[in-house]
């Protein structure tokens, strides 16, 4: 695109609140929401008529659980998806990501790097997992292993990592001791990176939140959690929903389990990332419908499904939008009398575009 900058109109938009027929500014940093085509004067829309965009733009969609390694990373955009975190892989892999960060068709990309975990500790013999994705913190003095974890934290931010990711997963072998995943919050909290935790076995959720952990790659599955630790979790964590990869939504003891433990959650005022898992399983590359529709049966409306798809949707002074290397697209309008089930296949349809491919479907529909 020229580095002019190109109007469209739309129809309907969402960039963290609702307006209708709206004006997107298009040029080679991305797209900027400028607000209802009533805000502006005369001046802003003189000449010919900007080219119009039918049905919705919505901010850009964030899958906040991925393992880029076991997918084509490529076909996320397509199926709406335009950027995602990545939560464990080898750290050099992933690092290498991080030049293909929204360019060669690859959504937008942060990194966790390893998962750092106990000797024999989840995912060393997951089978999913490339051995160097452990960093293991081993050794018998309580010294020694405080040392490792903070270099281990050191050593993913030097290579990219934006979220530090530690295992406590007592069904798949031992886990970290409290003290030394309190260190690997301390290293990280130090380098202003959020630690994020794969949660899983009896207690491991009350371990999570007393060791400071700040967020939760899962929906705790393994229990159900009393409503007094809900509150403490709601207060002090964020989670990753994932619901989907227990039955692929069609229900079992963990699906039910996790859909009861985000519902409590949400409705104590937790945060809540959509995420899937995405390479754990046949779950479709792109916006998952069936995610989607777990997440209405936990309570969630159209409004709590784009938080918790766009989380990172930002407003400059002013009120003017940053720009996004790319956008949500959907053909057509959301239905207010919409069904839980029929909001999630809406959402379903969405693909993501650059401001060029905006453009492109602009002017398409202007020559109809």
């Amino acid at each position: 695109m020229d580095q002019e900058a190109r109007l469209v109109t739309v129809d309907h938009a969402w960039s963290g609140r609702w307006s209708g027929r709206s004006l997107l500014r298009l040029d080679a940093h991305g797209v900027v929401f400028a607000g209802s085509v009533d805000e502006h004067d005369a001046d802003t829309l003189a000449g010919a008529a900007p080219p119009h965009v039918r049905g919705t733009v919505l901010a850009p969609f964030t899958d906040s659980h991925v393992h880029l390694g076991l997918i084509d990373a490529a076909q996320l955009p397509v199926g709406g998806i335009s950027r995602v975190v990545d939560l464990g892989w080898d750290p050099t892999i992933a690092h290498g990501w991080l030049g293909r960060s929204g360019r060669d068709g690859w959504p937008e990309v942060t990194i966790a790097g390893g998962l750092i975990t106990a000797p024999g500790g989840y995912p060393s013999r997951s089978g999913w997992a490339p051995r160097r994705a452990s960093l293991t913190v081993g050794g018998l003095r309580t010294a020694t292993r405080l040392r490792r974890a903070a270099r281990f934290v050191e050593h993913q931010h030097a290579l990219g990592a934006s979220v530090v990711k530690v295992t406590l997963n007592t069904d798949a072998g031992p886990t970290l001791d409290d003290a030394t995943v309190r260190a690997v919050v301390d290293a990280a909290h130090g380098l202003d990176l959020p630690v994020v935790a794969h949660v899983q076995g009896v207690g491991q959720a009350a371990r999570a939140v007393d060791a400071g952990i700040d967020r939760f790659a899962h929906t705790p599955f393994s229990e159900r959690l009393g409503d007094d630790l809900v509150a403490r979790l709601a207060a002090s964590t964020t989670w990753v929903t994932t619901l989907d990869i227990h039955g692929r939504g069609e229900g079992g003891t963990e699906h039910e389990t996790a859909v009861d433990n985000l519902s409590r959650f949400r409705a104590a005022g937790g945060r809540v990332l959509y995420g899937t898992d995405l390479g754990n399983g046949d779950l479709p590359l792109g916006v998952n419908e069936r995610e989607l529709r777990a997440m209405g049966r936990a309570g969630f409306g159209l409004a709590g499904l784009l938080d918790a798809l766009s989380p990172d949707v930002a407003e400059t002074t002013g009120g003017a939008r940053l720009p996004f290397t790319r956008v949500t697209w959907i053909a057509d309008a959301p239905r207010a009398s919409a069904s839980s089930d029929e909001r999630a296949a809406w959402l379903a349809r969405a693909t993501a575009l650059t401001a060029d491919e905006l453009l492109a479907v602009a002017l398409e529909e202007k020559t109809r």
